[in-house]
């Protein structure tokens, strides 16, 4: 048996932290959203993070390009394939590196999260330099953008995770 099965629990929690994960980003207004894309959520990225912790790396990764996938579906800005590909299933995909560290949660979640930083780093960089004011060096642009929100997202989640730790509440039913 191998250890990367999906397992029908799995496949069910994973669809519950899916459909979580969508209310808390996309049915729920933001906290703010910034123009170019990008936004800080009640929370949003906390159930991906969450079961990256709990069923590793592999799980926690394939969950987090579906939600990706789904948000790009769901109204995603698109410029091109590549860039689709990048900030969308690649960047929530990231999210999953949280998994490899269980056994120090909130490196995991500010690994995830940075992980995601750098997708839409990137994206920033290649696609979206038009966008930069004048005088402002594209790798700035992107770094201050994308980070602006990003920072905010991961203060947000790590709370939330810290209280989840101290509470013993992250492996329950496992």
């Amino acid at each position: 048996m191998s250890k990367y099965r999906f397992e029908t629990k799995i496949l069910a929690e994973g669809a519950v932290i899916l459909a979580l994960t969508l209310i808390l980003k996309e049915v729920l207004p933001p906290v703010f959203r910034l123009p170019q894309g990008g936004s800080v959520s009640w929370a949003g990225m906390v159930p991906l993070l969450w079961f990256s912790l709990r069923r590793g790396f592999y799980f926690g990764v394939v969950t987090g390009a579906i939600y990706g996938l789904i948000n790009m579906f769901l109204g995603g800005y698109i410029v091109g394939p590549v860039q689709a590909f990048l900030g969308y299933p690649i960047a929530f995909a990231a999210l999953g590196l949280c998994g490899i560290f269980k056994k120090y949660p909130l490196l995991g979640v500010a690994v995830g999260i940075f992980g995601r930083f750098l997708a839409h780093f990137v994206e920033g960089v290649v696609f979206f330099a038009i966008y930069a004011p004048a005088g402002m060096h594209p790798v700035i642009y992107s770094a201050v953008y994308n980070g602006s929100y990003l920072l905010v997202e991961f203060i947000v989640s790590a709370v939330i995770m810290y209280i989840l730790v101290k509470r013993r509440l992250l492996w329950v039913y496992l």
